[in-house]
């Protein structure tokens, strides 16, 4: 018999925290589960008993209703809050997270507020948009200085499932990320509306309206995806002087839509800034 002394336990692996388990933690822990994270290294904290339960039958994870000792072992928190209730739920996590990076996905509540309520600067913003539920999104992310190399590729790593990244060097900038990809699946989807409305006046069946124009805005965004050039030389290719797509285009800009588009990007820009005043450290 061996008189060596016995090897110590091995030190529990760090897990990753998620405060909020709505749609896009649910995004991401989906992509960390099919990666081969076990579930229970993922704690979350989620108030409403419904979105625990659908964590629990989806992913096998036991959310808890309210921030516990089960947060200490974190290396990394995800907060995945609305902003109205992001310092009160940070003051509450505080103690339990010293020494995690953290990963903000709530809109509107500035790197140095959430710095502040967490004390701690290794903190990352991201402006995610709903197609990364179906890892088709795009996240802009924004780095507090502290954060390193390492740090942010993990960052990109976590966000990899969702969709594309791509990084900003000044955080004002997600202001304009807020109102150009943030909220541009809803102007994708008022010009579905519209053409589709345009179809049914045109004497087609709604559902045939809605398929039509679904497909068109769906190829035509992987053309231009797919393409070397950019989007106004694939509009004049398929515009012929005289023809119908002519007559269309015509109209639109007698409308002044880029315009009107450009003060409709412009107001969700500022409206993006007045949120990071209403939520900020004073709050």
């Amino acid at each position: 018999m061996s008189d060596s002394a016995s090897p110590a336990p091995a030190a529990t692996a760090p897990s990753i925290a998620f405060i909020g388990g709505g749609n896009m933690a649910s995004a991401i822990i989906g992509g960390l589960v099919a990666e081969g994270l076990a579930p229970e290294r993922i704690e979350v904290v989620e108030p409403a008993e419904a979105a625990r339960a659908a964590l629990q039958a989806r992913w096998g994870i036991a959310a808890q209703a309210l921030p516990g000792p089960q947060l200490r072992g974190a290396d990394l928190v995800v907060w995945a809050v609305k902003p109205q209730v992001f310092r009160e739920a940070a003051l509450q996590v505080r103690p339990l997270t010293a020494e995690a990076l953290h990963l903000s996905v709530a809109a509107g509540i500035r790197s140095s507020s959430i710095a502040q309520w967490l004390g701690t600067e290794r903190v990352v913003r991201a402006m995610p948009n709903t197609p990364a539920l179906i890892g088709r999104g795009i996240s802009a992310l924004f780095a507090r200085t502290a954060v390193g190399a390492q740090e942010r590729q993990r960052i990109e790593q976590l966000l990899a499932p969702t969709g594309e990244t791509l990084w900003v060097e000044r955080e004002q900038d997600l202001d304009a990320v807020t109102a150009l990809s943030g909220s541009g699946p809803a102007y994708v989807f008022y010009l579905l509306e519209a053409m589709t409305e345009a179809g049914v006046h045109l004497g087609l069946g709604p559902a045939q309206a809605h398929r039509l124009a679904l497909a068109t805005v769906a190829g035509a965004a992987e053309l231009a995806r797919r393409s070397d050039e950019p989007p106004q030389v694939l509009r004049q290719r398929v515009t012929s002087k005289g023809g119908t797509t002519h007559a269309a285009i015509e109209v639109l800009e007698r409308a002044g839509v880029v315009g009107h588009f450009g003060h409709a990007i412009a107001a969700a820009g500022e409206r993006a800034r007045e949120l990071g005043d209403e939520f900020g450290t004073s709050h």
